[in-house]
């Protein structure tokens, strides 16, 4: 069979962007730690701007100062507020969003709580009910709102529901749902009887997930067909799972938290 010109370029294209999928699949991958601090509130997770770092409780929100790490203003729900449980949190187009639910309570419910990262006022909110589960994390990517609903083994016998009912929802600016994705049994294995607790997308266009409580990140993305995500790498890191949040503002470092000694660290990502 003859092929003609354009034949020919289109399937040398192709060559050409299976070879550099297969080289990004390969890339060598680290987390350095470069420096942490010691912060009573590092509990449920961390956001980071350009010059200070949100460690959040799960009733409350710090900010500190990134060169210092001194604190420069802390916000706390009152004891009978509406506030239930902070998962995460994110900095996006000036503003803190951060994952609420009612754990431990069901029916789970969730909502977007969102803040002055400025004063740390609560400024809006986004309820999204009794839906997809406990929603652990919230971020931007490619225009749209990604979070992640959790589902919880222990609760098995009473939402019959379990890990594997965890899913990421794609949402549009209004907070519409478009199209979700549940996660690949390897990484269902490692998060055990908890669930996702943390998720950023990375400056490689990968999605960087953690456990509860394993010392890792688990890198995945979108499948070319069908609803599992799909596992490319699992990344060690100083962490105790938790949120994440990746500096925006230099896309080289990541934040992390180790909840059983109240730290946030920040790690230098390496690649090769």
């Amino acid at each position: 069979m003859r092929l003609n010109y354009n034949s020919l370029i289109l399937i040398l294209i192709l060559i050409s962007i299976a070879f550099f999928l297969s080289m990004s699949l390969n890339v060598e991958r680290s987390f350095k730690e470069v420096r942490s601090f010691n912060i009573p509130e590092a509990r449920q997770g961390v956001a980071v701007d350009e010059n200070y770092f949100y460690a959040v409780d799960t009733r409350g929100i710090a900010k500190y100062d990134i060169a210092s790490g001194k604190l420069v203003k802390k916000w706390e729900e009152n004891k009978n507020g509406k506030i239930k449980h902070l998962d995460s949190g994110v900095i996006i187009d000036g503003k803190l969003y951060c994952a609420h639910s009612n754990y431990p309570e069901f029916p789970m419910t969730s909502s977007i709580e969102i803040f002055d990262p400025e004063t740390l006022d609560h400024i809006e909110t986004h309820s999204f009910g009794i839906n997809w589960g406990s929603c652990t994390w919230v971020d931007k990517h490619g225009g749209y709102w990604w979070a992640a609903f959790a589902h919880y083994n222990k609760w098995k016998d009473s939402t019959n529901t379990d890990v594997r009912w965890t899913r990421v929802v794609k949402f549009d600016d209004h907070w519409r749902a478009l199209e979700s994705w549940i996660f690949p049994d390897e990484v269902l294995n490692k998060f055990e009887s908890m669930s996702n607790s943390g998720g950023s997308w990375g400056p490689d266009g990968y999605l960087y997930c953690t456990g509860h409580d394993a010392p890792e990140a688990y890198v995945l993305k979108l499948p070319d067909r069908g609803s599992i995500l799909e596992l490319v790498d699992i990344v060690p890191v100083n962490c105790t799972g938790q949120g994440i949040a990746w500096d925006r503002s230099n896309n080289k470092y990541f934040y992390s938290i180790r909840k059983n000694d109240r730290k946030v660290i920040i790690s230098e990502f390496m690649s090769d």
